[in-house]
């Protein structure tokens, strides 16, 4: 119980994590039209980073959908981080 409470952080980090690869994955895939899985490994950010801020894809219900629940997730994770910073 002891290690638990010492690394909350870490673990609360870890487990939120788990599924980031899947959702960033599908969202590439919309952002890049494409369903090659090359795209995971791939080192391309400013259409994504437009693609997450702007609305490139104005008719795409899809992307829409998966835009606004990757914004959340990754306020989860930016709440995360600061959460861990003040309080400890």
């Amino acid at each position: 119980m002891d290690f638990i409470i010492k690394n909350i952080w870490f673990l609360l980090f870890f487990v939120w994590s788990i599924p980031l690869s899947y959702y960033r994955s599908k969202f590439r895939k919309i952002i890049y039209q494409t369903d090659s899985w090359l795209i995971n490994i791939k080192p391309f950010f400013w259409k994504e980073i437009l693609g997450l801020i702007g609305n490139i894809y104005p008719k795409n219900i899809s992307y829409k959908k998966l835009r606004n629940f990757y914004r959340f997730y990754l306020t989860i994770y930016l709440l995360l981080l600061i959460a861990s910073l003040v309080l400890n």
